[in-house]
């Protein structure tokens, strides 16, 4: 097979789709890979390592894409992209459809397969693609809201640790998963108080057992969102629904009971977020202000930290690249029905629920060819 790792494309991405010991390990499998000129640069990583490795670098993303049989990269297709995929082609990527229905349609015209990280699971239910770079959102989602809550960029102008005779932030995490389990590491770790809330009992009485002192858990309900995001300094959305739009909790007529100069950092801005006043923004320009409350929507935050990001994505999705690759992908999907769930479209038909079900479109069970 002839796998294509494209530069990215979308403001302020510096990660890459394939490290070079990937490259390695596909060519001992027989794989041609092409790797586009530059691709690797913002983490760090060379053309000619990637050639050190067996990887043919070309010079556009055009060679990329017309000679490729599945492509390999890290954000969804950007309109120029998705114009140059070719019917039948595999691509691998984060997708998020349900927040975009301009590129859900522009796939499903595309012809391709389309194989959404962030809705293939394992065995247990979790979900190993979209787990690393929640981790790193979710760290990020803290160092980020602090520095929103300096004055100069209209914040409160809070230091979210507080010092000896001045009391520390609030931080509000709604949702008690990976991206708010890490938030509220990083916030309690710097002395902020922090509430993290759910609707998962269980989830909630896991996180009162492991998380330390400054950090209370909350029963997720209507009132009680509304009641605590009143007292916070900074609100972190991290409500993830697989594969589907994000459930908004904050209302645009709640923000009114924030407090002026208040942060929302909404993580699940590629789902469309939580918080109704919630629109992408980009590094360049992370955030907006409604009713006097700092909005940080920026759709590819681990993009910020490519290097990091890149090996810790890398690290998950190789070995599944592997296996797409030496098995193709209608093989390797029945063999796996985790990985299956992650085919969201399908040669012009949509095969994920939860998407069809946001746009009101057809939709229809994955039927594979046979092998």
């Amino acid at each position: 097979m002839i796998i294509g790792v494209p530069k990215e494309i979308k403001s302020d991405e510096y990660r890459v789709g394939m490290i070079p010991v990937g490259v390695e390990e596909l060519r001992k499998a027989g794989h041609t890979v092409l790797v586009e000129a530059g691709a690797g640069a913002g983490s760090g990583l060379d053309d000619e390592t990637y050639a050190a490795q067996g990887a043919e670098i070309v010079a556009s993303p055009k060679q990329v894409y017309g000679r490729a049989e599945m492509i390999v990269k890290v954000k969804e297709p950007q309109s120029s992209e998705v114009k140059m995929i070719q019917p039948g082609q595999v691509v691998f990527t984060y997708f998020h459809f349900a927040a975009d229905r301009d590129l859900t349609e522009g796939m499903l015209k595309s012809g391709a397969v389309c194989v959404a990280y962030e809705t293939i699971h394992d065995r247990n239910g979790r979900l190993p693609l979209l787990t690393p770079m929640s981790e790193v959102a979710g760290k990020m989602s803290i160092q980020e809201g602090a520095k929103c809550l300096e004055r100069p960029m209209m914040g409160r102008g809070i230091l979210l640790g507080g010092v000896p005779g001045v009391e520390p932030a609030n931080v509000v995490i709604l949702g008690g998963g990976i991206v708010g389990t890490n938030a509220a590491k990083v916030a309690a770790g710097i002395g902020a108080r922090v509430i993290i809330m759910d609707v998962n009992i269980d989830r909630l009485r896991y996180l009162d057992d492991v998380m330390p002192a400054n950090v209370q858990t909350i029963y997720s309900d209507a009132h009680t969102v509304q009641r605590f995001i009143a007292i916070a300094d900074l609100v972190v959305g991290a409500v993830l629904i697989p594969g589907a739009r994000c459930p908004v909790l904050v209302p645009r007529e709640h923000l009114k009971l924030m407090k002026p100069g208040a942060v929302i950092v909404d993580v699940g801005v590629d789902q469309g977020g939580c918080c109704e006043t919630t629109k992408p923004t980009t590094h360049s320009e992370p955030t907006y202000i409604i009713d006097e409350v700092v909005h940080y929507g920026v759709a590819n935050m681990p993009g910020a930290v490519g290097r990091t990001s890149t090996f810790a994505l890398t690290n998950a999705t190789t070995p599944y690249t592997l296996r797409l690759a030496n098995l193709g992908y209608s093989q390797a999907a029945a063999h796996d029905p985790g990985l299956a769930a992650g085919i969201n479209i399908h040669k012009g038909k949509l095969t994920n629920k939860a998407v069809a079900e946001a746009f009101d479109m057809e939709y229809h069970p994955l039927q594979l060819p046979s092998a």
